[in-house]
């Protein structure tokens, strides 16, 4: 038996599907299109971290739980303070 271990590569990964970036647009204009405002459902998303603030619309609720909460938040203050 080999014992080695394999390198799986998803075509999602390569494809940079799952960027954090990628996620918050689908999310994003998931919510929008939905009617709802997508600001305001993010953060309750974000501080609660009740999933029921974002639609399963175009599979967004899904999508969502793939970033850790906490993870966001860094990514977003890093991205805020960059100017």
């Amino acid at each position: 038996m080999d014992r080695n271990t394999i390198l799986f590569n998803s075509p999602e990964k390569e494809s940079g599907q799952n960027t954090t970036e990628d996620i918050l647009r689908a999310v994003f204009n998931a919510l929008e299109e939905k009617g709802y405002n997508a600001i305001d459902q993010m953060v309750g998303y974000i501080l609660s971290g009740d999933p029921s603030y974002i639609t399963g619309h175009n599979n967004a609720r899904n999508l969502i739980r793939h970033i850790e909460r906490d993870d966001l938040v860094e990514e977003l203050l890093r991205g805020f303070l960059k100017k």
